[in-house]
């Protein structure tokens, strides 16, 4: 499912991080899931961001075990 371009870290909009700050290198199951959803949602409302909240779900969903 890797059918996608790879993300630019320079030309991203994250919020900027101290020097001294970690990211988390993992989600957890949970967390996963309900990022899941928030994709899912914006998505099915067919916005400018839906393109690209679809390309995610899809590839966070083909990564993690279903919640059932």
């Amino acid at each position: 499912m890797d059918d996608y371009d790879p993300l630019d870290g320079d030309s991203t909009l994250f919020a900027p991080l101290a020097d001294t700050a970690q990211r988390l290198a993992e989600l957890t199951l949970e967390e996963a899931h309900d990022l899941l959803a928030l994709l899912v949602a914006v998505t099915q409302e067919g916005g400018s961001m839906s393109v690209q909240a679809d390309r995610l779900a899809r590839e966070i969903a083909a990564r993690i075990p279903s919640e059932n």
